[in-house]
């Protein structure tokens, strides 16, 4: 678990070459056609995006990465109108969109947020301990230095299923009353020291650490979920809501997002209601994953899904996002800065 993104970006290996992940899956779901509009919720590199675009269909590419919207900025240029970048949270999207043919979502941290040592996603250059995808607000050294180590611990555990997370948190604990931890490295060695490096683990023993913090300085599950709700509100009738993911946390989300949204919720043990509601969403096909040949390619892919739905004319229901599989963890709070 926890691949894709998360574990291919942050294993011990080169740099990660951009590459859309099913992207000939994700372009039959969508079935963009020329004067269509899609929004792009994950803009990213402009993957997707791309192929879109060279369908005849509009993009809006939304993405609260300020780097990624820039780095886009040549490709909205050349677009002739047809693509539009907006920077915020995807959960927002339908605050910039509306009425649209479709809605995709690639979930997760991009290969050019890995690479740039600055950010501070990954381990495998040192850079300080950031990972804010906003590039403003708590960082992931504000989180290792101040939280308590119970809250570190239930974080490591629900967002990284990490087994030695009590372990971990109690570690850093000790060690941050010496020198509060600042640097990417200096972290995932902490933990390698603490844990081991078995030969046959396949990847660093800081990943799955490392993205439970990425997850929760981002609240990435949480925006997935409001994400959802706003892509429900801005589809018409018609309209294709598309979503790969990486992990099964993310996965469960999506999966009872389109059950809940796609069957009676008088039936629904998610959704319990007295009163039959019209479903919003038709489930289309089943969950897709990678071909062998694409793994072979694009190792990042592996854990990839993908899943499908075809938006109804029933009025959008009120935001359930807090029904949609996500983890419970405490009121967290900040012990006083040093």
């Amino acid at each position: 678990m926890m691949a894709g993104h998360g574990e291919d970006g942050l294993a011990v290996g080169g740099p990660a070459r951009h590459i859309p992940v099913l992207l000939d899956e994700v372009m039959a779901a969508l079935s963009p056609e020329a004067g269509q509009v899609i929004v792009d919720g994950t803009f990213g590199a402009g993957g997707y995006t791309k192929a879109i675009l060279a369908s005849g269909a509009s993009v809006i590419g939304i993405d609260r990465d300020p780097d990624a919207i820039a780095k886009g900025r040549a490709l909205e240029a050349a677009s002739e109108g047809r693509l539009r970048l907006v920077q915020a949270p995807f959960s927002s999207l339908d605050e910039h969109a509306e009425q649209v043919d479709g809605v995709v979502l690639d979930i997760g941290i991009s290969s050019m947020q890995v690479d740039q040592a600055e950010r501070g996603f990954s381990f495998r250059s040192d850079g300080p301990l950031d990972m804010r995808m906003a590039q403003a607000g708590v960082s992931a050294a504000d989180v290792v230095n101040r939280y308590k180590a119970g809250d570190l611990a239930r974080i490591f555990g629900l967002l990284g299923e990490e087994r030695h997370a009590g372990r971990i948190a109690r570690m850093i604990e000790k060690r941050r009353a010496e020198k509060p931890f600042s640097r990417t490295t200096e972290l995932a060695q902490a933990i390698a020291d603490l844990v081991g490096f078995p030969p046959r683990e396949k990847i660093h023993p800081a990943t799955r650490v490392f993205q439970a913090l990425r997850i929760h300085v981002n609240d990435e599950l949480g925006e997935l979920a409001r994400a959802l709700c706003s892509a429900e509100r801005a589809l018409k009738p018609g309209g294709r809501l598309v979503v790969v993911t990486f992990h099964s946390l993310e996965d469960r989300i999506v999966k009872r997002f389109i059950a809940d949204r796609s069957t009676d919720p008088a039936g629904s043990r998610h959704l319990p209601q007295k009163q039959a509601i019209v479903p919003t969403f038709r489930k289309l096909g089943g969950v897709v994953a990678p071909s062998e040949a694409e793994v072979d390619r694009n190792p990042r892919a592996r854990s990839a899904k993908l899943r499908a739905a075809v938006r109804t004319d029933a009025p959008a229901r009120t935001g359930d996002g807090d029904l949609f599989g996500l983890p419970k963890l405490p009121d967290i709070r900040m012990t006083a800065e040093r």
